[in-house]
């Protein structure tokens, strides 16, 4: 028998290294890989986490300049690089997906359009995948999902409509005419690719059900509907047929996802049901609006869901993808999931059964004061960690800088101001955290040790709720300024100012900086943050842009319409929506175009989630004049989202200044600042390539009225 023992003992030891190496590709799984950034935000668990250590805490302040590659395309870039094998994808700011050496910049190819989709919005990022020696990048463009070989940027025919596949696949007939593209990169899940949609904000919305594609052939492989239809969980929180309601949309995940593949369960955030502001026609709860889906990634079917706002009426949706991470909890290892919030809260659940981690109390709430609102009683509020922006606001927290703070206090006066689930009213209401949080889609760090880097928002915003114009009103317009009127003007203003801060440009000039084509088509397909009107008619555009252009006489009724008695069409009512408008994306601003409330107007946060307690917060950004001025760094608004290294170096752009920076991720201590060539709003990417460090970010500046970037630079140890 003893014969025996050697081999058996060397099939133990087989089998022991096969169970390690199992357990090491499951930790690759859920921990972003060191050489590579192979994925949004660095991996299936969206940590921004890198496990390099070249770059130190006591080295970081000798990184040069390695590259700087020019896209030739200026404008808003808030793309993440993923790198894989050398290679850097990114995408530039009218979404052309591109391959460059990640050592040096130089570029491999860019994809060109040939199909002259439109390329105005923004984009995120791209997807990676591969099987064997197929390797293909996937990115969207328009509401088309396109498949490319990684390789050469030539299409992969094979896939869908000629190397295409439209997200509107599985929306139904409500989306055919309606705005759908998609600003974040696709979740992958062996051979699905699961997508998030940008959708309209108004009463046009499509549906926002979340779709899963075949990444071979294009086909749509499920659909779950967050807008539930009879039957299914959740019918009974809306009005009866919502579903088929073609004035309530959205719900949609805009914001990405993250994946445990090891489970097999997708974690997709979903965004407000639309029209954001007034739910009269939306009463109820309304799920699968503003929840934390956990679902099965190869069928779709739910697991489990929490609702972070109930009948949302101020935009509250979760601004970020979840964090997948590991946290000990009464001496026990629990897998968790951690979703930030425009609020400034961070809820925690169990990642197997959505049980939340720390306490949620479901508070009181003030009351709508607009006939045919239902504000919800109640909405969840946990009691671990404490939020990291702040939640009030009074005359006693307008900026000490403000010359005229006589002004904003009779404007908070004036104002609806009871914390942050305030109702609109007529009269205005304070949003504080305002509508672009607390957090955005920058996303949050997490580190292995449970701790989760934060960069937060505390900028308030103010705006009424108004009945819209009466048909009478309307009728008296010419047909351009009708539909500018009931379109546009909530966003560029009655006067067509516009309110470059929100980041919505002046219309009053527009013929003498822009084409008839070009603004046509921003009004059919939309552009940034502006959702396109397909739905408006031939004859509507024209009319629209006859306005815009100042053509007076193509800007008259029709004779046949003259003829007619005062009043709207029938199609024009269809159109027309709620009875309720805002007054426009208005923030809180001193004369000098700062932020009304009480510095710091930006922080960066760290909280261990572990026991919900913050381990350190600091200021984020300044503004250069007022520092000039003896006034310490205030903080700036900030997009893009940080990222952290095992060398122990938190690094972040996305602030109005224009910088990079570098911090001491235990400390929260800045040790080290750099220029950019423009505004980094983008999160940065860091990875290997030839035994080297590197630390990447998009440069591409725009919005809060930043100057125009069209860079990628990249920065390095000498």
């Amino acid at each position: 028998m003893k014969r025996f023992l050697f081999p058996l003992f060397f099939l133990s030891l087989l089998n022991l290294l096969s169970s390690c190496e199992q357990n090491e590709k499951s930790t690759a799984d859920t921990v972003s890989s060191g050489k590579d950034w192979p994925e949004y935000l660095g991996g299936p668990d969206r940590n921004h986490y890198s496990t390099l250590t070249q770059i130190t805490t006591g080295n970081v302040s000798q990184l040069k300049l390695a590259w700087q590659y020019h896209t030739k395309d200026s404008g808003q870039i808030q793309c993440n690089p993923i790198i894989v094998d050398g290679r850097l994808y990114a995408m530039t700011a009218t979404t052309q997906p591109f391959a460059i050496e990640a050592a040096t910049g130089k570029e491999i190819w860019k994809w060109q359009d040939t199909a002259k989709t439109n390329g105005l919005s923004t984009s995120r990022g791209v997807t990676y995948w591969e099987k064997g020696t197929d390797k293909r990048i996937l990115f969207t463009r328009g509401h088309w999902l396109y498949a490319i070989d990684a390789i050469t940027g030539k299409a992969v025919l094979s896939f869908g409509e000629q190397g295409r596949t439209s997200l509107k696949a599985g929306l139904g007939e409500a989306a055919k005419d309606k705005f759908v593209i998609s600003n974040t990169p696709g979740t992958v899940f062996e051979d699905l690719i699961i997508m998030p949609m940008r959708l309209s904000e108004g009463a046009d919305a499509a549906p926002g059900h979340v779709q899963a594609f075949n990444i071979e052939t294009g086909k749509l492989a499920w659909v779950f509907h967050t807008i539930p239809q009879p039957g299914e969980l959740g019918y009974d929180t809306w009005p009866a047929e919502t579903y088929k309601n073609p004035e309530v949309g959205a719900a949609n995940n805009w914001s990405g996802m993250s994946i445990d593949r090891n489970r097999g369960i997708v974690y997709v955030p979903t965004g407000s049901a639309a029209f954001d502001f007034y739910g009269g026609n939306r009463k109820g709860e309304n799920l699968f609006a503003n929840c934390l889906l956990a679902l099965e990634a190869r069928t779709g079917k739910r697991i489990w869901h929490y609702q972070f706002v109930h009948h949302d009426i101020l935009d509250r949706d979760p601004p970020a993808p979840p964090n997948l991470l590991t946290v000990t909890h009464n001496g026990k290892k629990i897998d968790a999931v951690a979703q930030v919030t425009k609020q400034g809260y961070v809820f925690v659940f169990d990642r197997e059964n959505g049980t939340p981690l720390f306490p949620i109390q479901e508070v009181p709430m003030p009351a709508s004061d607009i006939p045919g609102e239902e504000a919800w009683p109640t909405q969840p509020i946990p009691t671990k960690p404490a939020p990291y922006a702040r939640q009030t606001l009074t005359e006693k927290d307008i900026s000490p800088y403000a010359e005229n703070r006589d002004t904003l206090i009779a404007a908070v006066k004036k104002s609806r101001s009871e914390g942050p689930f305030t109702p609109l009213s007529k009269q205005g209401t304070i949003i504080f955290p305002g509508l672009d949080g607390g957090a955005e889609w920058g996303g949050s760090a997490v580190d292995p040790d449970g701790i989760i880097y934060i960069n937060s928002n505390e900028m308030a915003w103010i705006i009424n709720l108004n009945t819209k114009e009466s048909d009478d009103k309307l009728a008296q317009l010419t047909p351009g300024q009708r539909l500018y009127t009931t379109n546009c003007s909530s966003c560029h203003g009655a006067e067509r100012k516009g309110n470059a801060e929100s980041g919505f440009p002046a219309l009053v000039d527009v013929r003498t900086r822009r084409s008839r084509e070009y603004v046509q088509t921003v009004i059919t397909q939309g552009k940034g943050m502006m959702p396109g009107f397909a739905r408006l008619s031939a004859q509507e555009k024209q009319s629209l842009m006859a306005f815009l252009f100042g053509d007076e006489e193509q800007d008259r009724e029709p004779e046949e319409a003259q003829k007619k008695e005062p009043g709207l069409s029938k199609a024009e009512q269809a159109k027309s929506g709620v009875p309720y408008k805002i007054s426009g994306y208005t923030k809180f601003l001193d004369k000098k175009g700062y932020p009304a409330v009480a510095p710091p107007w930006g922080t960066l946060n760290a909280i261990d989630l572990n026991t919900g307690e913050y381990v350190w917060k600091t200021v984020l950004g300044e503004h250069p004049k007022l520092t000039a001025e003896g006034i310490p760094p205030t903080g700036t608004e900030s997009y893009g989202g940080p990222v952290v290294t095992a060398g122990g170096v938190l690094f972040i752009a996305g602030t109005l200044d224009a910088k990079l920076r570098a911090f001491d991720k235990k400390t929260g201590k800045l040790l080290w600042e750099t220029p950019l060539p423009a505004a980094g709003f983008a999160t940065p990417s860091t990875y290997e390539v030839n035994g080297k460090q590197y630390i990447v970010v998009a440069c591409g500046g725009t919005k809060l009225g930043a100057p125009k970037g069209e860079s990628y630079v990249a920065f390095a140890l000498p």
